[in-house]
């Protein structure tokens, strides 16, 4: 009686015995399919042909993914360096929160930016980036722990951009120093619910905080 093979068996058969197409090469030919692409019935030569297209195809679109985020990653990195060579340029402490939000809104085409600092130096103490800080918006920073990325449900933060009822989406950055806590707030806002959404990379967000963080830590008391 001749025992039934089921197909894990002869294709456990066909891996240890990668020869047998050769020994057995004109089964290539014998061999019929159904193509799932077309419908007809192809050889095994055939529908490996098609599988390689279709591992091509994929490849291809994997590739041209790649392709589009190092661009993207690419101009991000352009603009980052536009930005804090504009933050650079300005050698008085009390001109870069001016120089950092304005190089934000140039650079990176942000619709509303604005910032806010706490516990700065008495000399700073009446600048407009050291006004309308309550507790809850710094107990608010200090649990940041990373930026914020979402829509606006009527933060305090947000209201400080003057337009909170245009701000859809808003990014928000603690500013703190090494191990400290946070001095401050960067607010970044758009009406593109988009632009700012739960799921998207904080990458670069961390480090305009960082680069933000150290510009500004002077101005702190």
């Amino acid at each position: 009686m001749t025992a039934t093979l089921d197909s894990s068996t002869v294709a456990q058969y066909l891996s240890e015995h990668p020869q047998f197409f050769q020994e057995h090469a004109g089964l290539l030919g014998e061999v019929k399919l159904s193509s799932p692409l077309t419908g007809r019935t192809i050889s095994l030569q055939e529908r490996q042909m098609e599988v390689m297209r279709d591992k091509y195809k994929a490849l291809e679109l994997r590739m041209s993914d790649l392709s589009r985020l190092a661009e993207e990653n690419a101009g991000i990195a352009n603009r980052f360096h536009g930005w804090t060579q504009d933050l650079l340029q300005a050698q008085a402490p009390a001109e870069r929160p001016r120089a950092l939000v304005d190089g934000l809104l140039q650079h990176f085409a942000v619709p509303f930016a604005t910032l806010r600092l706490w516990d700065v130096a008495p000399e700073h103490a009446d600048a407009w980036f050291a006004q309308g800080v309550s507790d809850d918006a710094r107990m608010f920073a200090n649990g940041l722990l990373a930026p914020y990325c979402g829509g606006n449900h009527d933060f305090e933060a947000v209201r400080w951009l003057g337009a909170a009822e245009a701000v859809t989406s808003t990014a928000i950055l603690p500013l703190r120093a090494p191990g400290g806590k946070a001095f401050g707030l960067l607010v970044l806002g758009a009406p593109d619910a988009q632009r700012f959404s739960a799921d998207m990379a904080t990458d670069f967000l961390v480090h305009i905080g960082a680069t933000a963080s150290t510009a500004l830590a002077p101005l702190r008391a």
